[in-house]
């Protein structure tokens, strides 16, 4: 029995649908790669922008973002291939790196598996718990308030062995890596571990001797570092207060009289401030104050762990006002330094 053959007209007719099959199967595979992984990212005048994503954002707060921090030029194909990873139902806080020429595909894959790229966080030059709050406020999700209730919080200071007086001592300033989320609570342990790294037994030994604990030694290195400008003369500095703590003499201090007033920028401190009534005026109380009155530097603290041996208990700063000090072991030559340094004042009408 034969088979009776199709008719040429019947293949051809076949053969038309079979090709646009093809055609409409590989234009949507070429559409598909183009949303995918066409470059679709390009950052306003810049080669890497980043991308803060708060918590509890939505899709359409992460698309907002977008627009602001980069340059997204389809963003009708960043919504489809969003929808495809289903990225709306996994949105991480965090911040991304983005890069000029990135993909849809790149960048969703980046933002869905919560791949942060982390912040270096730096601090220094702080004075009180509100600056630091602030200033690492800015560089992190976590805001200057949620910050500085934590610094003011005693139970929770308390499991550091720290109170609101001392709490900014356990921050050292330096460069951190961390992510831009971190929680305030997380903060404070990775700044603790960095404390604790800090604090190596060769330094715990150092202030023992003095005899200092090391919140203390942060306390007298912050007075140190306010009080001169010359980083040279601060283990001279240190020492002289030293000495003065060891011989029972109060500190009379006056960064700590500007601390009590809340007033940095006085030149003279004059009889009113002396008088300032204030657990930090160590003019009227002995021993060091109830903790720092700045955020002290390695550095600093370096200086008073490596103090200068020496028997002056007296200083003035020089007449040439250029941060330097004149130091003195008797009453009578501090006396003289004194007189000039005021001289100059007054000649320059410097009376506050």
């Amino acid at each position: 029995m034969t088979t009776k053959k199709k008719p040429k007209k019947q293949i051809k007719a076949l053969k038309k649908p079979i090709k646009w099959l093809i055609y409409a199967a590989l234009a949507i595979f070429i559409y598909f790669a183009y949303i995918l992984f066409a470059p679709n990212i390009l950052p306003r005048n810049k080669e890497k922008a980043f991308l803060c994503i708060p918590d509890s954002s939505s899709f359409n707060d992460v698309k907002k973002l977008l627009s602001k921090d980069a340059n997204v030029v389809n963003m009708s194909a960043f919504n489809q291939v969003a929808f495809l990873l289903h990225y709306g139902e996994r949105i991480h806080s965090g911040r991304y790196a983005i890069k000029s020429g990135m993909s849809n595909f790149q960048l969703i894959r980046i933002l869905r598996s919560g791949r942060q790229t982390p912040v270096h966080l730096t601090f220094n030059n702080i004075r009180t718990k509100e600056q630091l709050a602030a200033r690492l406020s800015t560089q992190l999700m976590a805001d200057s308030t949620a910050i500085l209730k934590l610094l003011d919080d005693e139970d929770f200071l308390s499991a550091y062995k720290l109170d609101t007086n001392t709490a900014i001592s356990m921050f050292i300033p330096n460069t951190y890596e961390v992510f831009w989320n971190i929680s305030p609570k997380e903060l404070f342990k990775r700044m603790n571990s960095e404390y604790n790294k800090f604090w190596t037994e060769e330094r715990k030994a150092k202030a023992a001797a003095i005899p200092l604990t090391p919140t203390e030694v942060a306390t007298l290195a912050s007075i140190v570092e306010e009080e001169t400008n010359n980083k040279a003369d601060r283990p001279k500095v240190a020492g002289l207060y030293i000495n003065r703590l060891k011989s029972g003499m109060t500190l009379q201090a006056d960064p700590t009289v500007k601390y009590a007033v809340g007033d940095f920028s006085l030149k003279r401190i004059l009889i009113k401030h002396i008088l300032k009534i204030s657990p930090y005026n160590t003019y009227r109380n002995h021993g060091l104050p109830p903790g720092p009155i700045r955020v002290a530097s390695e550095k600093g603290i370096d200086a008073v762990l490596n103090y200068t041996h020496h028997n002056y208990v007296y200083m003035c700063a020089s007449e040439t006002l250029n941060g330097e000090h004149k130091f003195a072991a008797t009453w009578e030559e501090h006396q003289v330094n004194a007189k000039k340094y005021q001289a100059e004042l007054n000649k320059r009408k410097i009376f506050k």
